[in-house]
């Protein structure tokens, strides 16, 4: 990252996947992700650009898509993605920086970001990288942290809480960890070419009192019954919207996968390090991992 780019959240090292998914108590919240994901996706799809992939916990969520590449900025997630899914040339192993993605324009025709969008200091930026590589018509889903949630509201309204969760501003409630009012995003999503398509809310019941004393099954089920609310109103944790990407003027996709973040030069997809032919950077490829990091 040069001293030009906007911050990043970096979880190298990490061992998120383990502590926080697997021995956090995160069984209900994991649960209900699936059946958001599952409701949004299109039946199919060529290419799926997995967004903020970590360890690979939603990768195996994207079967009907004939690729898939798993992009974060962790190297060490990657490559816990690696061992879980394997060597396969389904996938595409990369470590980036959202904010200057590595790919040729028009490359995908589905793409996701979950529990992604919160680390994003410049939410607009980050987005209209996304709708670059995608196909008209592409299908963007989309998790954001809801600043607008019930939980806020009570804290707020009792005093709990500085911040108002009815104001239209990002709060940053920790270095690099913000929470977005619904109407926001929707304006984020429409300056980066975005249309949405439907919105379901998700994690209704992500209170510790309630998972440690209601079965799981039965939040799941509440939880998917009150999804569909969110069509019309946003009043939970988290948030999902199906997107699709419209282009002005549109532009055919090159033959190309990669491009060059320095100068935006063609770049072949050959498993070895990638050396620019027009800038002369060069992108390393070690152990089924692109690096494209600055």
């Amino acid at each position: 990252m040069s001293q030009s780019s906007p911050p990043i959240c970096n979880y190298e090292g990490s061992d998120y996947q383990k502590s926080f998914w697997e021995e956090g108590g995160r069984v209900y919240e994991d649960a209900v992700e699936g059946i958001a994901l599952r409701r949004l996706l299109p039946e199919g799809g060529r290419f799926m650009l997995e967004l903020g992939a970590g360890a690979g916990r939603n990768t195996a969520r994207y079967k009907n898509y004939d690729r898939v590449a798993l992009v974060d900025y962790s190297r060490t997630q990657l490559e816990q993605a690696r061992d879980r899914l394997g060597d396969s040339s389904r996938y595409l192993y990369i470590a980036a920086d959202v904010y200057q993605l590595p790919f040729a324009d028009r490359r995908f025709d589905g793409a996701t970001m979950i529990r992604t969008l919160h680390h994003m200091a410049y939410p607009v930026l980050a987005l209209s990288q996304v709708s670059r590589v995608m196909q008209t018509d592409g299908i963007f889903i989309l998790e954001f942290a809801n600043k607008r949630n019930l939980k806020a509201i009570f804290r707020y309204m009792f005093k709990k809480q500085s911040w108002n969760p009815f104001s239209l501003e990002p709060v940053e409630f920790t270095e690099l960890n913000f929470d977005f009012h619904p109407k926001s995003v929707r304006r984020y999503l429409k300056e980066a070419g975005f249309a949405i398509e439907k919105q379901l809310t998700v994690s209704h019941f992500r209170i510790g009192f309630l998972k440690k004393h209601l079965p799981t099954k039965i939040l799941v089920f509440t939880d998917s019954t009150l999804q569909w609310t969110g069509q019309w109103l946003q009043y939970s944790p988290s948030v999902f919207s199906r997107c699709r990407a419209g282009h002005i003027g549109d532009m055919p996709a090159v033959e190309s996968l990669f491009r060059c973040p320095v100068c935006h030069s063609s770049l072949p997809e050959i498993q070895s390090d990638l050396t620019c032919p027009q800038c002369g950077a060069i992108w390393q490829y070690r152990d089924g991992i692109y690096d494209f990091r600055r």
